[in-house]
């Protein structure tokens, strides 16, 4: 089938090869010069203009779009003037699964349909095969099923529910990752603090066959395998969103989820440059029993 692929960054950019790969036909656009020219470079054919891309694809047109959240309402609106009734629009980035209808309204108001998929494999998926889940009607789903099945792994593509779900079982597992990686960091904090232990060992023999392996730890390992002491790596860790939203959702559902909401904390203190709640407990101690305030 074809496909026209809104940006050709670090995610999109890949997943166009992958595609045409699979021996579909793919047509790119991104706004950047650089990644559209890093894109024909790999043999994909691309533009800047949305307006390009819409002409150069052949009606009923199925437009996948990939691109950061603070962009996606932009390209999206965008995307409503220049489709027709009969096109399809899929949103791929990690968007907020609560837009996903008032998205979906906006496209309708042109005749135009739309998904919500959740991308998950990250920077590697493009060669192991990515885990996608979809949002939407049945229909609409199947028409794009080709290039689902070209771009997941074995088994890892599923319809998961209406508009939204695809995009809100994606904040979930990001969420649930947020939760694994730091087990996997406090566990290393662990053993790097026991005299005579090499980490990097004991995670390799956790990686290899032990019941916490994962693909996760996979990654950590080879991270840890290029740079043993971590030399110039910061320790503000970033977020994408995704586990707050899911927190915050928990939090109104009434779902207990101690773990994900703990290991986002974790993430929120890390960027304390200050520590001034550490501070006020140091000053705090020492006030109410006499403790030291160094």
């Amino acid at each position: 089938m074809q496909l026209g692929l809104v940006g050709l960054g670090t995610m999109g950019g890949p997943m166009a090869r992958r595609i045409a790969d699979a021996g579909h036909d793919v047509i790119g656009a991104d706004s950047s010069p650089t990644a559209v020219e890093r894109a024909r470079t790999a043999g994909t054919t691309a533009t800047g203009s949305l307006a390009e891309l819409v002409a150069a694809l052949a009606p009923p047109r199925v437009v996948w779009v990939m691109v950061p959240p603070p962009v996606t309402a932009t390209v999206l609106d965008e995307l409503a003037r220049l489709l027709d009734e009969g096109d399809l629009v899929v949103d791929g980035g990690n968007s907020d699964w609560r837009q996903a209808a008032g998205r979906a309204a906006r496209l309708a108001e042109s005749g135009v349909r739309f998904l919500d998929v959740g991308v998950s494999g990250g920077q590697w998926g493009w060669r192991h095969g990515y885990g996608l889940t979809v949002g939407g009607a049945a229909e609409d789903a199947e028409r794009v099923w080709p290039v689902l099945v070209a771009l997941a792994a074995p088994d890892a593509v599923a319809l998961v529910g209406p508009t939204g779900s695809g995009h809100f079982v994606k904040a979930v597992h990001n969420a649930v990752e947020y939760g694994l990686m730091q087990a996997y960091a406090e566990g290393f904090a662990l053993l790097s603090s026991s005299e005579g232990i090499d980490p990097l060992t004991a995670l390799r023999v956790w990686q290899a066959g032990c019941s916490v392996r994962s693909f996760l730890l996979e990654q950590t390992v080879d991270a840890l395998a290029a740079n043993p002491g971590l030399t110039g790596v910061g320790t503000a860790v970033a977020d994408s969103g995704m586990g707050r939203w899911t927190a915050t959702e928990a939090v109104r559902r009434g779902i207990a989820t101690p773990v994900l909401t703990a290991a986002l904390q974790a993430r929120f203190a890390s960027r304390d440059d200050d520590r001034a709640a550490n501070r006020l407990l140091v000053a705090a101690r020492a006030q109410i029993g006499g403790h030291s305030r160094g």
